[in-house]
């Protein structure tokens, strides 16, 4: 989500890249966030490639703000 929130969108590849993750650990976190409402998720192709398109939703960034400012509580800022 936090690399999300500064991108209007991005590709599965670069968030693997990114996070460090496997690709079967990112692509369960994309269903949950998916299936939260926080992010849109778009396949298609890129040439002859299959290309997943992730892009944060106003749900999404809401509750992302939400959970910084908790965050923020717990550490006194």
């Amino acid at each position: 989500m936090s690399l999300l929130i500064g991108l209007e969108e991005a590709e599965f590849v670069y968030l693997k890249e990114k996070t460090k993750a496997s690709a079967g650990n990112l692509s369960l976190q994309i269903d949950k966030l998916c299936l939260a409402g926080y992010i849109n998720v778009k396949k298609g192709f890129k040439g002859k490639y299959p290309v997943t398109i992730c892009k944060i939703t106003p749900k999404g960034f809401k509750a992302f703000e939400d959970y910084v400012a908790t965050i923020k509580t717990y550490i006194n800022i």
